[in-house]
C-alpha cells in the first residue's frame, strides 16, 4: 500500500472513528477456500476475508464503518465477507446507525470453494444494503479501482466521495473481455474525469485522508446542530448581484457569505452545472441548499440540473434536513435540442419531489424569478415555502420578459414597418414589464412574503428554523428510499 501511496483498510477506519471507539466484527474470519488452500495460507493471506467492519463513533455519535481490504484478494467480495456485510447491515437497520463504506475492490470472487450453491445470486447483501436507503445515511468512499459488486455497493450510497485516482465501473477488465467487448486496462474504465462529470461522484478529493475528512463533515450534517459558529459580515451580500441585470455572477459567493463560515459542502459540483446543491449550516443548524447558477445557461434549468436538484431534495427530506433555495432563473431551458434529453420528464421531477417534501423550505429570490423554473425552485408556488422573500434585485414574471413581449404583442410589433422603431418599441415594452415585475411591486400584491435587505437573509432563515418543531424519531422510514440518481 505504501508503494502506491495508499493506506490500509484499518488505517482508514481508524482515521474515521473516534479514538478507542471501534470494535471489529469477524476479524478472525478467513476466505472460504479450505478445499483448495491450507489453513495457514488462508490465515496469512485472507485475514477477515478482505472486509474490516464494525461499530464505533464519529463526532461522538454511533456509526458503522466498513472497508474492503485491497491487500486481500484485491478487495473482492467473498462468501464470508458477504455474510459479515449482512450482519452489519442488519445492525444498521436495528440500531438506526449511519454507515460509512470504503469500497475499493474488484467485485465478486469466483474462487470460494467452501460455499454451497451454484450462482451465488441468493446472496442477501445487496438487498439488505439497498433496503437501508432512506433509513440511515449511507456514505460511500472510494480510492483506486472499484468494479462490479463493489461499484454496486458504492452506487447505492447517498453520497459518493472518491479520490482523483479512482476508477469506478459496473464491470472490470475481466468482465468486459469475457463479454467479448474488448481488452482494456483498469485505468481506462470509469476514470474520475468521466465519473465526476456524469454525476456518479458527488465529491472529488485528493487522497484517502481528505476523503475521510469529507466523510466526517458529511456525517456531521445528519448528527444535529453545532454549538459554535461564525459567519461573514452579512452586509457584503448587498454587493454580490451586479447592477447590470444581464451580467452573470458567482452564486457560490452568495452561498459562502450567507451560511456559516466553513460549513458548506457542495455535492456533484461538476454535474448539472446550472444547479448548485450543498449542505451548509445557519447558526450551527444543518440545511440543504439548492441554488440556480447564472454562470451556466443564465440559470435556466435543464435535465441534468433538474435531476440533480430533485435527488438532493429527496435526500434532505428523507433525513429531515430543512432546505433553502436561492432563486435566479429565467425558467426551464427550451429548444429542440434540449427536448431530446427528455426535458419534460426530467424538469417535472422538481415539481413532483418539491411538492411532496415535508421539511421546512425557505426560498430567497436573488434576481430572476420567471415561469415554471422559478415555481419548481419553490416547491411549485411562491406560497409553498414557509417563507418566500426576495432581494431588491428580484424580478418576476410568468415567463421571460423578452419572450412575453414577443408573444403577447406580436401583432403590434409586426405592424411597425421601420426596424429601428420596432426595436425601440419592443425595448420600451420590455422595460415596462420589468418595472411591473419588480420585487417590491410583486410583494405589494402579496405574491411573496417580503422584499428584504440581503443582509437579513440569515435572520429570515433562522426564524423559520427556530419556529419549526424538531423532527420526530422514527421507527421506520420517512421515504421509501433515496433515488440513486
Amino acid at each position: 500500500r505504501r508503494k502506491v501511496g495508499r493506506r490500509t483498510a484499518r488505517e482508514n477506519v481508524a482515521d474515521l472513528v473516534d479514538p478507542g471507539s471501534f470494535v471489529e466484527y469477524g476479524p478472525v474470519v478467513i476466505a472460504p477456500q479450505r478445499r483448495r488452500r491450507s489453513l495457514d495460507d488462508l490465515i496469512a493471506r485472507t485475514p477477515a476475508d478482505g472486509l474490516a467492519g464494525g461499530i464505533g463513533t464519529v463526532n461522538g455519535k454511533p456509526v458503522i464503518a466498513m472497508s474492503y481490504d485491497y491487500t486481500v484478494l484485491a478487495g473482492t467480495q467473498g462468501g464470508q465477507n458477504h455474510r459479515k456485510k449482512d450482519r452489519l447491515f442488519e445492525l444498521a437497520e436495528q440500531l438506526h446507525t449511519p454507515v460509512v463504506f470504503l469500497t475499493e475492490g474488484g467485485g465478486g470472487r469466483p474462487g470460494d470453494t467452501d460455499m454451497m450453491g451454484v450462482s451465488g445470486l441468493d446472496c442477501l447483501a445487496f438487498m439488505y444494503w439497498a433496503q437501508l436507503s432512506g433509513r440511515v445515511p449511507m456514505i460511500g468512499v472510494n480510492a483506486g479501482y472499484c468494479f462490479a459488486g463493489n461499484a454496486a455497493i458504492l452506487g447505492c450510497c447517498d453520497v459518493v466521495i472518491a479520490t482523483e485516482d479512482s476508477n469506478i465501473g459496473m464491470g472490470g477488465p475481466a468482465m468486459i473481455e469475457g463479454g467479448g467487448l474488448g481488452v482494456f486496462e483498469p485505468t481506462e474504465i470509469g476514470p474520475i474525469d468521466v465519473q465526476r462529470r456524469n454525476g456518479v461522484v458527488d465529491v472529488v478529493v485528493k487522497d484517502e485522508a481528505e476523503a475521510i475528512a469529507v466523510a466526517k463533515q458529511y456525517l456531521g450534517y445528519f448528527q444535529g446542530a453545532t454549538d459554535t459558529w461564525e459567519c461573514a459580515d452579512q452586509r457584503e451580500l448587498r454587493h454580490v448581484i451586479p447592477e447590470d441585470r444581464k451580467r452573470a455572477y458567482d452564486v457560490h459567493a452568495v452561498i459562502r457569505g450567507m451560511f456559516d463560515t466553513g460549513s458548506v459542502l457542495e455535492l456533484r459540483r461538476d454535474f448539472g452545472l446550472g444547479m448548485v446543491t450543498a449542505f451548509a449550516r445557519v447558526e450551527g443548524k444543518p440545511v440543504g441548499v439548492v441554488a440556480n447558477n447564472p454562470n451556466h445557461l443564465a440559470g435556466a434549468i435543464d435535465s441534468d440540473g433538474a435531476d440533480k436538484a430533485a435527488r438532493f431534495l429527496q435526500l434532505c427530506d428523507a433525513y429531515d434536513i430543512p432546505v433553502v433555495t436561492l432563486v435566479d432563473t429565467p425558467g426551464m431551458m427550451v429548444g429542440p435540442e434540449v427536448e431530446k434529453t427528455a426535458l419534460v420528464r426530467h424538469c417535472s421531477r422538481l415539481f413532483v419531489v418539491g411538492a411532496n417534501i415535508s421539511v421546512p423550505l425557505v426560498s430567497v429570490v436573488l434576481r430572476k424569478s420567471y415561469g415554471l423554473g422559478a415555481q419548481a425552485m419553490m416547491g411549485g408556488s411562491t406560497k409553498a415555502p414557509a417563507a418566500c422573500v426576495a432581494w431588491p434585485t428580484g424580478e418576476f414574471g410568468g415567463m421571460g420578459l423578452e419572450g412575453a413581449v414577443r408573444l403577447g404583442y406580436r401583432n403590434e410589433l409586426a405592424a411597425i414597418d421601420d426596424p429601428a422603431e420596432r426595436e425601440a418599441t419592443f425595448q420600451t415594452m420590455v422595460d415596462r414589464m420589468y418595472e411591473i415585475g419588480k420585487a417590491v411591486n410583486v410583494a405589494s400584491h402579496f405574491e411573496i412574503d417580503d422584499v428584504i435587505d440581503p443582509a437579513d437573509s440569515r435572520r429570515w432563515i433562522s426564524a423559520i428554523l427556530n419556529a419549526s418543531p424538531p423532527a420526530p424519531r422514527r421507527d421506520g422510514k420517512k421515504r421509501a428510499n433515496v433515488d440513486t440518481w
